[in-house]
């Protein structure tokens, strides 16, 4: 019995114990189990805010510098190759332009033309279509006449003013006629018109002698004019061409019809088709030398025919093909229907080839 006694309070001390322990660990199961749902609660709230917070910044700060590079490397070159192929576009057949075989040019055609000497140019290019003999220096006949014009239209002399025709306007090289009689009085518009349209000798010799410093003045005055101009295998002896040492070439001229060219009142009395001037009692029909535009075959805005035994048939003009200027010197052709027939097939290969 005192040993049951005696063994009762080590029985409660062991319960207590026991009690105690399973107290402890109900406790710490207790606060361990909150623990544990708050802290994945808790890491879930990081794991959402700290993602979106970090997708938030990339979008502020990482898309406007890939757009600032893509314009830095893709749009400013864009715009130079633009530029590039736009120029290339638009100058591209005005610095390349030719003629093309497929409309009949060859070198063989070229060689079958009736001049002796042909160049064409292109103007708004500055590029040489054909050259036949384009530096052979050769008489050029009444072309001269342009110089003329050009010259004493620098003079700035009154337009209305007249001019007489003299002894000393006659031929005294080929001693050629004239219907233009001793006495005339002309203005020196209508002088400028027959001479540049009908290729009036008295005419361009009034002109010339009518030049401050006198017809001596004037021949100096070509030639000036010629070297100004780059002509450089050029020479004047008198105003009218009849001479056979007013001598020049096919490229030489095409220099010549570029400044004549600048002049309104040149372009329009050289292809204008007819006039009619008072010449004493009656009155004079003049027409123009170059058939071409007397029939108005070609687009002809500027041109001159020149021809003594000499230098043979010649013709410079200025044409407007599909909007391009063109440059077209012939000189040499044996016959007036030769040289027109070369300028009429040089303007089919021009409005063929020109696109």
């Amino acid at each position: 019995m005192t040993g049951l006694i005696a063994r009762l309070p080590l029985a409660r001390t062991t319960l207590i114990i026991a009690l105690s322990f399973l107290t402890l660990a109900f406790a710490t199961n207790a606060s361990a189990q909150p623990h544990r749902t708050a802290a994945p609660h808790v890491h879930a709230k990081v794991v959402k805010k700290k993602p979106a917070s970090r997708k938030h910044k990339a979008v502020k700060h990482r898309r406007p510098r890939v757009k600032h590079h893509a314009v830095k490397r893709h749009a400013a070159p864009a715009p130079q190759r633009r530029a590039k192929r736009t120029n290339a576009a638009r100058s591209g057949p005005a610095a390349k332009p030719r003629l093309l075989a497929s409309c009949g040019y060859s070198p063989r055609a070229v060689r079958s033309l009736h001049s002796r000497a042909a160049y064409v140019l292109d103007v708004d290019s500055g590029t040489p279509l054909l050259a036949r003999n384009a530096r052979t220096v050769r008489p050029i006949a009444s072309i001269s006449k342009l110089m003329t014009a050009v010259v004493a239209r620098e003079a700035d002399r009154p337009l209305n003013g007249v001019l007489r025709v003299t002894a000393r306007d006659r031929d005294t090289i080929k001693f050629t006629g004239s219907r233009l009689p001793i006495g005339t009085e002309l203005s020196r518009r209508q002088m400028f018109h027959i001479a540049l349209m009908s290729s009036e000798n008295r005419a361009a010799a009034a002109l010339s002698r009518d030049y401050p410093g006198g017809r001596a003045a004037f021949v100096k005055a070509m030639n000036r004019e010629a070297r100004r101009l780059g002509m450089r295998h050029t020479h004047f002896r008198e105003p009218t061409g009849l001479s056979p040492h007013n001598v020049s070439t096919a490229e030489d001229l095409a220099r010549l019809v570029g400044a004549a060219a600048q002049d309104p009142l040149i372009r329009y009395f050289s292809t204008d088709t007819s006039a009619t001037v008072q010449a004493g009692d009656g009155e004079l029909l003049y027409v123009n030398s170059d058939p071409l535009v007397r029939y108005g075959r070609l687009p002809i805005r500027l041109q001159k025919t020149g021809f003594i035994n000499e230098s043979g048939h010649g013709v410079v003009m200025r044409m407007h093909v599909k909007g391009r200027r063109e440059t077209v010197v012939l000189l040499g052709a044996p016959t007036r229907a030769g040289v027109s027939s070369d300028a009429m097939k040089i303007h089919r290969w021009l409005a063929c080839s020109i696109q």
